[in-house]
């Protein structure tokens, strides 16, 4: 073999392990809990609870955090009635996206 056939078979593992990863790295997103949708997903499911539980004139929130990771809700903070801890719960169910809800409000 001559210097040229060494430089061309050369390049020849290089390009395989290019077009073998090409395909993955396009498909990180679609794969659950590696893409930016799912992100969205629950930052979107995270903003319908809050908006939600605000706009429910029974309701009596003080301090709320809601923090969403795959459609599981963890409701934090405090209010004023212990029927608002079950309520809030409820009211956070209702919202699209939402698979179940963790209630970790206290009473203030």
């Amino acid at each position: 073999m001559n210097g040229s056939s060494i430089k061309r078979y050369a390049s020849i593992p290089v390009l395989l392990a290019v077009l073998a990863c090409g395909p993955l790295a396009g498909c990180a997103s679609g794969i659950p809990g590696f893409g930016s949708a799912e992100t969205v997903n629950d930052e979107a499911i995270s903003a319908g609870v809050r908006s939600a539980i605000r706009l429910d004139p029974e309701l009596t929130v003080s301090d709320l955090d809601v923090d969403t990771y795959q459609g599981i809700v963890r409701l934090s903070g405090f209010v004023s009635s212990a029927d608002s801890v079950a309520a809030a719960a409820s009211v956070a169910r209702t919202v699209k996206g939402v698979k179940s809800v963790r209630n970790d409000l206290r009473l203030k």
